[in-house]
């Protein structure tokens, strides 16, 4: 479920538990960055930000590796980061639900003020910032991906269930222009994570996020990674730096996507994927690099989830803008890719989408005001 739930520490405190991660060219203003960051999975009207937790994207000019290194992209070591934070409930809002007001600081130093649910938002200086309750964008037919794991089969069917839909999120959201807010000299390709951590001194990350599922499906145990099958590889997931994976652990990740990338491969019947003679999937590097990659310089397309990736794979020339639109169908994407290598028709969940996002700020549809009682939750075979 993208990164609903994604670990114990996440699901037992949902305001600090990353859904979701978007980074986008406006659509409705050209050469604007749309960065959104959706957390606390199934809010309710009243749902509130942490005050005890900062919400923080972060951003790295990116390019084309050139060198033999095995890798698609060089990231930099430059680091534009916004960090929004948010104070106490401060009275009631016009709907009698609890006032909260954020703050998002900018690379610079810069801070942008705004109210919570308050559509206006807030503006600095070529930079909107908003943060509220909206419509979960993402979806996906859970119960039949659970499935296919389970049974070792593709069990999606044409018409499929979004068990997200009606949901709602609370999210952060930050159209920018890179020229003012990172510099002329960042050019226009960005690698994007997310992450929350504790607020002090010394900060404490508890979740870290770039592209969709990679914790709750590609990370997950499916009895096929013999090197563990005691620890929830999410939890220390989620501890890591986007960037940089500490050598702990670097293993036992690499092992588990390496099992579990063969074991996806072979669920229509036929390997379209050659392992190297180590056993490493040709993929496996390239999914720790775990983060967006956008380019600000093409138009804004409304599918182009791992776009760039995959022309880059191929020898080819990219020509979308890559990163991942509110509207993208990821989960297709992702399975196509992984079990097919798009080798054959595409792979559908059978759930093409939701409530359209909006092409314009604050671009996340409006809340679902009666959304439904119960909190959408994993199914329990899903569990890694």
């Amino acid at each position: 479920m993208s990164d609903h739930l994604s670990g114990t520490r996440a699901a037992a405190d949902p305001a600090i538990d990353l859904t979701d991660l978007f980074a986008f060219p406006s659509p409705s203003r050209p050469g604007r960055l749309v960065l959104v960051l959706n957390v606390f999975p199934s809010a309710k009207p009243g749902a509130l930000f942490s005050d005890a937790a900062g919400y923080r994207f972060r951003v790295r000019p990116a390019s084309v590796s050139s060198a033999e290194t095995g890798l698609l992209f060089d990231v930099g070591t430059d680091e534009f980061a916004l960090t929004c934070t948010f104070s106490a409930p401060t009275g009631r809002d016009d709907d009698g639900e609890p006032g909260q007001r954020g703050t998002c600081v900018l690379p610079g130093g810069e801070s942008v003020s705004f109210l919570v649910n308050d559509e206006r938002g807030g503006e600095g200086d070529g930079v909107r910032c908003y943060a509220g309750l909206r419509l979960d964008p993402f979806f996906m037919d859970v119960a039949k991906e659970v499935e296919t794991r389970a049974s070792r089969r593709l069990a999606f069917v044409p018409e499929g269930t979004n068990l997200l839909e009606g949901n709602d999120v609370l999210t952060l959201v930050a159209e920018l222009d890179p020229a003012r807010v990172f510099g002329l000299a960042a050019g226009s390709v960005f690698a994007v994570a997310a992450e929350t951590v504790t607020l002090g001194p010394y900060p404490v990350r508890l979740e870290r996020l770039g592209r969709p599922e990679i914790k709750n499906v590609l990370l997950s145990d499916n009895g096929v990674d013999t090197a563990n099958k005691i620890v929830d590889l999410r939890d220390l997931y989620n501890e890591e730096d986007p960037f940089r994976l500490g050598p702990t652990y670097l293993d036992a990740y690499r092992s588990r996507l390496n099992a579990n990338l063969v074991f996806f491969d072979g669920l229509d019947g036929k390997l379209d994927w050659t392992t190297r003679s180590d056993g490493t999937h040709p993929l496996t590097d390239l999914l720790l690099a775990d983060f967006l990659v956008v380019d600000t310089a093409k138009p804004y397309a409304e599918d182009s989830f791992f776009e760039i990736e995959r022309a880059l794979l191929e020898g080819q020339e990219y020509t979308s803008c890559g990163g991942r639109s509110l509207n993208d169908d990821v989960i297709d994407t992702l399975y196509t890719l992984i079990v097919n290598a798009g080798n054959g028709p595409r792979v559908s969940d059978g759930v093409d989408g939701t409530v359209p996002a909006l092409r314009e700020f604050p671009y996340l549809a409006p809340a679902n005001p009666n959304p439904p009682e119960e909190a959408a939750a994993i199914p329990k075979a899903a569990a890694s």
